[in-house]
């Protein structure tokens, strides 16, 4: 045949290349890679069409490749494997050069730089280091640490985008549907197509009916292109948009365009959520303040010190006109600056920002083992809002085991329902081949006489098992009948149809739906006896029959047919592809209950939720009777009583109501059935402008606007088409809607931990430059230097964001109510907290600063060693202070703040470890940070100084708080608004 093309292609001039064997394959890489490049239908009709592809490939058609290790290994050395290279991620170094490039700290290291300089000069290399090495390595110390932070995150991150891409897709091995990683797949495969799946690679369609592609995501054309043997090409990235299919894989990985594309561009991490963009803003605001704060300081010591106010500890004059040295006064004023500038560092929160990313990457990793596959960062926090759960039923509210436990034929209700002694042969026939032939599924039967294996979604799974059951010949009816033109199970119409012509030329076109809607397009019905009869009057027992099962929360599928006439058939293949197939003058053979049982825990699940102000509401294409039975054992509806319209509500109802009345109706709407994927978008939409803010879970393909509206979309990932998961924000990996609760409670841990940050964060803040300011217009003289406000620095930035930021979620997240749009980042609460525990610190600290010699019994030392040891003190007190300062930020609303504190081993780790480093810096580091080493007397004052601000803040949290926030009397900033925008 091969050599006959070529012959027929040479006489009409076509130059046509032989196709040239590689290895056990009779065509090679780089032919495929060419024609999918140029899709052309004569070079594929040139290897004998699909047909000739497949032997070239040796595949089959019908069961796929052989599919063992050797027989995939040998495909992947000859054709490659569907993987591409990946860009490399920024290096650490990337990191470490990006850190430094703060403008406060670049002038430090300045500083530090001219410090070293001067002070080698003047006091020798043996003394004259200090100054400046210690700042420039408590700057480097900052530096590295923040670029060992951001770096991990940045793994952490392309780790999930590796998650995100290892798409499962179904192929075709040895007659059987397996299902593989999108990584996995070979040149060779049979790949089924349905809605809304990807084209995992590219490929030459075998079979297809309205098969229909979105090639927008590799043409930038929002154009849907129909598939057939005129126009066979696929490529790889593309999205099915309509219709059914399967196709032969031509090309994998970097042999495509879409693996050229995807090899050329890298993952953005550098996505910025609208809190970090808020807190962007925060941290903008606050460092004004601090440098207004540093200028002024900066302006008072220089003027103290050109005036002869600043003292040497021996009581001198630092300065005296025409006595001191050049040398010594640019010493002099580059201390001052650097003591300027550090207030700048401490005052610049720049661990507001790091603690999202810190609070982000720990939850998104937390929530993967929750079984949620985060695709958007917002969503985890938008998530902590949400204040309504539009679910689906099936899935997700449901195990999606599915069974048929209860079957009609004719008026007879056969039990067991499997049981097919109690049906008519012909009877039997009929439903058989409208099974087999009218589905998605696949039923493979092992040669060996193995157990039989069904695939397909879980209602096609439950009905072919029981088709199985009744002695369906699954392969034996496929292969005695021929496929005309397939309408799909749509979830508009809910209901999908198949014509078929039969050996004898008789054509059949069977439907299977929703059983009411089916029910509705009959006009008569096959009784047990096979004998044809009108409908008419029995109509009402057959409505009667549905709602039974349906109040038995059974799912109702009915199985119906008609004979059509030969001559009608659309005569060529453009006309079949438009052809409509007939719904009307059907005849019912059958309808069958399928239970499909409630999920262990969801009924805990829902009650989380009611008792966490997020209302649950159900949206499903089931009958109404069966939405309502699972929903009052789920525990959405409360009881029978709660059952009226429009707690319960049908579709086509909400859908006709006008607008205004349709937003006052959906605040009330607790179970939506029979609903299009369209009803649950104006759910969606009439919701969010009544000021919901709403997640909404969904699966198909045509949920995908429903998603993209919500403001978290939630796929499922087992069910869901990949169309659906491209629409969200979150992926929930075990389709369970308990899995779906935990992701409301890491969304409010994340908003949980920022605030208690900000709270620790801004008690650190004003107390520094409260004590710097006044201590130096008063005394022109600091208690806390450039190295000591630089670790302090470390302390509240980078252990601070990393200690509270992974604070794991606790149950008192689920008693409150959700954060509202509009409210405050900083709540009342932590505004009482914050004072309380900054005007402690700071008059507590002030007191030492002007009264320790006194208090400490100084007064017979030197002045420069009292006031050594009074500023020592004042500095390990202010950073004991932080350390219990950090408890306290963990409960803002709580009394006990120990409680739960030895589960987080990451926070205990951090607060040990800043402790034991303060005790090395102050015992042997003095030289470094300008500090004496202290007796236990004066450590137990510092650590009695800290504890004392425990109990402070249990006393402080029984203070009642105003209603109106604080916050919108005086900052913009910290508001909680909805668009980044105006942050």
């Amino acid at each position: 045949l091969s050599d006959l093309t070529y012959l027929f292609l040479s006489l009409l001039g076509t130059s046509v290349a032989p196709p040239t064997p590689s290895g056990d394959y009779g065509i090679g890489q780089e032919q495929l890679a060419s024609m999918s490049r140029d899709p052309n239908n004569t070079v594929l009709q040139q290897y004998g069409g699909v047909k000739g592809l497949s032997n070239m490939l040796r595949t089959n058609l019908e069961t796929g490749i052989f599919g063992d290790e050797t027989d995939l290994l040998n495909r992947r050395n000859a054709f490659g494997s569907n993987t591409y290279p990946q860009k490399k991620g920024r290096s650490f170094l990337r990191f470490l050069w990006e850190a430094w490039q703060d403008l406060t700290l670049i002038i430090l290291i300045v500083a530090a730089a001219a410090s070293l300089a001067l002070g080698i000069k003047t006091e020798g290399i043996k003394e004259g280091w200090y100054d400046g090495g210690s700042i420039a390595f408590a700057v480097f110390l900052v530096i590295l640490v923040t670029a060992i932070s951001d770096y991990r995150q940045s793994l952490q991150f392309q780790n999930l985008n590796e998650e995100k891409r290892n798409i499962q897709v179904e192929v075709m091995r040895g007659g059987r549907a397996v299902k593989i990683s999108i990584f996995d797949i070979v040149v060779g495969d049979v790949v089924p197509l349905r809605i809304g799946d990807q084209v995992a690679a590219d490929g030459v369609l075998i079979t297809g009916h309205s098969l229909a592609i979105d090639e927008s995501s590799m043409t930038g054309e929002s154009k849907i292109v129909h598939k057939d043997h005129k126009s066979p090409f696929l490529m790889s990235g593309c999205k099915v948009a309509d219709g059914v299919g399967t196709m032969l894989v031509t090309g994998v990985g970097i042999n495509t365009e879409w693996g050229l594309l995807m090899a050329s561009i890298s993952e953005d991490t550098g996505e910025e959520t609208p809190l970090q963009v808020r807190l962007n803003g925060v941290a903008t605001f606050i460092g004004i303040v601090g440098l207004a704060v540093a200028v002024t300081v900066l302006a008072v010591l220089l003027g103290r010190y050109f005036t002869g106010y600043t003292k040497n500890a021996d009581g001198s004059a630092q300065f005296v006109k025409n006595h001191t040295g050049i040398s010594t006064v640019v010493d002099d004023v580059i201390k001052i600056v650097t003591i300027a500038v550090t207030i700048v560092v401490v005052a610049v929160p720049e661990g507001l920002p790091l603690a999202v990313t810190l609070t982000l990457a720990y939850s998104m990793r937390k929530m993967m083992a929750d079984k949620a596959l985060v695709r958007r960062l917002s969503a985890c926090e938008t998530m902590g809002s949400a204040t309504t759960i539009c679910s689906d039923k099936t899935g997700t509210l449901t195990l999606n085991q599915m069974t048929v436990v209860e079957a009609y034929v004719g008026r007879k209700s056969t039990n067991p329902p499997d049981d097919s002694s109690q049906l008519n042969p012909e009877v039997n026939s009929l439903l058989s081949e409208g099974i087999a032939q009218n589905t998605t599924g696949n039923v493979f039967v092992p040669k060996d006489g193995g157990e039989i294996e069904v695939s397909g979604s879980p209602t096609e799974k439950a009905i072919l098992s029981w088709g199985v059951k009744l002695g369906m010949k699954f392969d034996v009816i496929r292969s005695e009948t021929k496929v005309l033109h397939v309408l799909p199970f749509n979830s508009e119409k809910k209901r999908g149809g198949v014509a078929l012509q039969r050996a004898n030329s008789e054509v059949h076109i069977h439907w299977k739906g929703a059983a009411e809607i089916v029910l509705a397009s009959c006009s008569s019905y096959l009784d047990s006896k096979g004998s044809l009869r009108s409908i008419d009057e029995d109509k009402e027992f057959f409505k009667a029959a549905i709602d039974d099962m349906a109040a038995k929360s059974l799912r109702c599928v009915a199985i119906a047919y008609r004979s059509y006439e030969l001559n009608n058939l659309p005569a060529d293949e453009e006309s079949s592809d438009r052809w409509v197939l007939p719904d009307n003058d059907l005849v019912l053979i059958g309808i069958v209950g399928i239970k499909d049982p409630c999920r262990p825990g969801v009924k805990d699940a829902v009650e989380i939720c009611i008792e966490a102000g997020v209302k649950v509401r159900m949206v499903t294409g089931d009958n109404l009777q069966t939405a309502k039975a699972i929903a009052l054992e789920c525990g959405i509806l409360a009881s029978e009583a709660d059952a009226t319209e429009p707690n319960i509500i049908e579709g086509r109802v909400f859908r006709e109501l006008p607008e205004k009345e349709r937003e006052q109706v959906a605040k009330k709407i607790t179970v939506m059935g029979r609903s299009s994927p369209s009803d649950k978008l104006l759910l969606v939409q009439a919701l969010r402008k009544q000021g919901e803010v709403v997640a909404v879970t969904g699966d198909g393909t045509n949920d995908a606007p429903a998603l993209h509206e919500a403001d978290i979309g939630l796929a499922m990932g087992i069910q869901g088409t990949e169309v659906a998961k491209e629409s969200s924000d979150i992926i929930i990996l075990d389709d369970n809607f308990a899995s779906v609760v935990k992701v409301v409670r890491w969304g409010r841990s994340v908003y949980a931990n920022i605030q208690k940050f900000i709270q620790f964060q801004l008690t650190v803040n004003v107390a520094a430059l409260v004590i710097n300011v006044v201590a130096a217009v008063s005394s022109g003289d600091v208690p806390l230097n450039a190295v000591q406000l630089l670790w302090v620095n470390l302390i509240m930035d980078t252990l601070g964001a990393l200690a509270l930021a992974t604070e794991p979620p606790t149950d008192h997240l689920m008693h409150r109510s959700p954060v509202g749009r509009r409210e405050p980042l900083i709540t009342n609460i932590m505004w009482r907290n914050l004072v309380i525990q900054a005007m402690y610190q700071v008059i507590v600290l002030l007191v030492l600063n002007f009264w320790g010699r006194e208090i400490l019994n100084l007064k017979n030392d030197s002045t420069g060693h009292a006031t050594n040891v009074k500023n020592t003190l004042i500095f390990n007190s202010f950073v004991f202070c932080q350390v219990f300062n950090e408890f306290n930020a963990r409960k803002p609303d709580e009394i006990n703040v120990f409680r739960g504190v030895t589960k987080n081993r990451l926070f205990m780790g951090i607060v040990g470890f800043t402790v034991v480093l303060q005790i090395i810096i102050i015992e042997f580091l003095g030289n470094f940070t300008k500090t004496v080493k202290l007796d236990l007397k004066m450590w137990l004052v510092s650590l009695a100084i800290g504890i004392v601000s425990w109990p402070l803040a249990i006393i402080g949290k029984l203070l009642p708080v105003p209603a109106t926030p604080v916050s919108v009397y005086f900052t913009k900033p910290f508001r909680h608004c909805r668009q980044p925008c105006n942050a």
